[in-house]
């Protein structure tokens, strides 16, 4: 069988559940490319039209995909979007919609994964059964080492140049003190007004926040500036990106992320 997912984090899950009986094809694999401004190849094109399964996002961060199947014509592979099998509410997606930082909405995607898996491929359905119960209990695991963070700063407030990992963050406990214009115009690429800026600079400047979360693949002017302002003021600096980096898969990325947090805190 063939997949094809949006991101290498979706195609990880994937790769993850259904093993060694089917093909994952990630179409954007490096953080230097962009969703929301992709163009497709041939090659892509090509990969979609064959698609048994194709897993995306949704909620606006990678439409190319509904885009790029339709156009194929391939109207029977069986489509598994996140936000749609996410339970989380309209607003909370359209606040923010990078979900995979959330861990109930991953698990929630390898089962939905599993069971279209097990459906196509009946032969193999105890394999698939097995492989989402093992990334399962990893994500049970990952879910641990939140809670351990929780215990210690729970209630405490984080700063974030964009909403990218806001999901993990609030599992943690953490309370959002980014100003919304701030996380908005990093988001969409414009520049952040100087007044934003400047109310921004003074939480970190006077410990108004406990933590500052970056996102390293959309460095720009002001976000370097606030970066080196919470280095200055003592405040625990974390970078994190939206694509899987290094190789990893999904579990050991996102365990890097978590453990990294956990470190700064110490």
């Amino acid at each position: 069988m063939s997949i094809v997912a949006s991101t290498n984090v979706y195609g990880s899950i994937a790769a993850e559940v259904a093993g060694d009986h089917a093909d994952v094809t990630s179409i954007i694999e490096s953080p230097e490319q962009d969703p929301h401004s992709f163009e497709a190849s041939a090659r892509v094109q090509l990969e979609l039209s064959r698609a048994d399964v194709v897993v995306d996002n949704g909620g606006g961060y990678d439409d190319f995909m509904g885009r790029l199947l339709t156009g194929t014509g391939n109207d029977g592979a069986v489509v598994i979007s996140a936000v749609d099998v996410s339970g989380l509410a309209p607003d909370q997606v359209a606040a923010n919609e990078h979900v995979w930082y959330d861990l109930d909405v991953v698990r929630r995607v390898a089962s939905s994964l599993a069971d279209a898996l097990e459906r196509l491929d009946p032969p193999h359905a105890s394999d698939y059964r097995s492989n989402l119960e093992r990334f399962d209990a990893s994500i049970t695991r990952l879910q641990g080492e939140v809670s351990t963070i929780a215990d210690d700063h729970a209630g405490e407030s984080v700063m974030v140049t964009e909403p990218v990992p806001l999901y993990l963050l609030e599992s943690a406990g953490f309370v959002n003190a980014t100003p919304d214009e701030l996380s908005t115009a990093v988001e969409n690429g414009n520049g952040v007004p100087p007044a934003v800026l400047e109310r921004a600079l003074a939480l970190l400047e006077d410990h108004s926040v406990s933590l500052f979360v970056y996102n390293e693949q959309t460095a720009g002017p002001e976000t370097t500036q606030l970066r080196a302002a919470a280095k200055l003021a003592g405040v625990p600096t974390v970078g994190v990106t939206e694509t899987i980096t290094d190789g990893q898969g999904y579990v050991e990325w996102m365990g890097s992320v978590i453990r990294a947090i956990g470190q700064a805190l110490s």
